[in-house]
């Protein structure tokens, strides 16, 4: 699957590329530069993030659905239990 941005996503992406070159390079990098840089992380980092992040998520619902049932038990027939006692 192919991550893709929005306009608006990739041109403050962009922007903020050319930002990080020019205060921790001294690099004045252009917009195309920093777009194929972009393009170049999304093919080749981003699937790896992708798929990390979709197996933590995978395993927090894991947790929460084997916790279901501890949590939403609801003990059956207790009505009388609580004349039990007298």
């Amino acid at each position: 699957m192919a991550i893709e941005l929005s306009p608006e996503n990739q041109q403050r992406l962009v922007a903020s590329i050319k930002r990080y070159f020019l205060e921790n390079l001294d690099d004045d990098i252009g917009e195309l530069k920093a777009t194929l840089l972009l393009d170049f992380c999304l093919k080749e980092i981003g699937p790896a993030i992708y798929n990390q992040a979709i197996n933590d998520a995978q395993a927090f619902m894991t947790d929460k659905v084997a916790d279901l049932e501890s949590s939403c038990y609801e003990p059956e027939e207790g009505y009388w239990e609580k004349d039990a006692g007298k």
